[in-house]
């Protein structure tokens, strides 16, 4: 039996490395991609069965590079996940926000996944694989100076629908939108940080690797082009002053 193969970029920490963790306990091979070496080091030491490369997910050149890897250990590629992000939601107020500062985040947060996706194609479309973005509520929510995070999240939704489209039948593409998952073991949450979830809790990064193994796996052969929002019911609740 040939083992399945997987492409998790900002794999070394958070989302990115539960997702890893998760897949490779059913004996599928899966190469972490990430820019932290030390996390990625980290990652590895506690899981031998995950690959961790360092790559920045701009660099056509680097992402080439692992893409070639993949391709002459094992010539198949059944999923990629287009985790890396710039994860700090907040910018400078618009009259003082730097527009390098934005094309940076649009940059990492929409360009990447694009180019991976891209890059990665020729191997997706022999196994029929799948590709799973992660964008975040704020695509549809925001707070005030949150323009460059919203506007990349925003458009890695619209995205996955284009490339849904232009992909399939061969390449299935879906979208996970978390909400507010814990994902800095060292930040202590307050009850009315639960509170504000239906579900009476803060996600968990495990919640949303479910979501991806399930989106990767052939029980979501029939499901493409969707975005799915997992935030524990937070978007849904009207929220008046009192």
């Amino acid at each position: 039996m040939i083992n399945k193969v997987f492409l998790v970029t900002g794999g070394a920490r958070g989302i990115g490395k539960a997702i890893c963790d998760l897949l490779s306990k059913h004996d599928a091979v899966v190469f972490a991609l990430d820019i932290d070496e030390e996390s990625g080091f980290k990652l590895v030491a506690n899981n031998p069965l995950i690959r961790f490369r360092q790559a920045d997910v701009t660099n056509q050149a680097e992402i080439q590079c692992v893409i070639d890897e993949i391709q002459s250990q094992y010539g198949r590629l059944d999923g990629l996940v287009n985790n890396a992000a710039i994860s700090n939601p907040y910018n400078a107020p618009l009259a003082d926000l730097n527009l390098h500062d934005w094309k940076r985040t649009i940059e990492i947060n929409l360009t990447a996944p694009l180019m991976m996706t891209q890059s990665a194609l020729p191997l997706l479309n022999l196994t029929q694989g799948a590709v799973v973005n992660i964008a975040s509520t704020r695509a549809v929510q925001a707070e005030a100076n949150t323009e460059a995070y919203s506007a990349s999240k925003g458009g890695l939704v619209a995205l996955t629908k284009a490339l849904a489209v232009s992909l399939g039948p061969h390449v299935r593409v879906n979208c996970i939108s978390p909400g507010w998952i814990h994902t800095n073991e060292d930040e202590v949450l307050r009850p009315i940080d639960h509170k504000q979830h239906l579900t009476g809790q803060v996600g968990h990064v495990i919640d949303i690797a479910n979501m991806a193994e399930f989106l990767l796996s052939s029980k979501a052969s029939f499901i493409t082009g969707e975005n799915f929002t997992i935030d524990g019911g937070m978007t849904k609740k009207m929220i008046y002053a009192e």
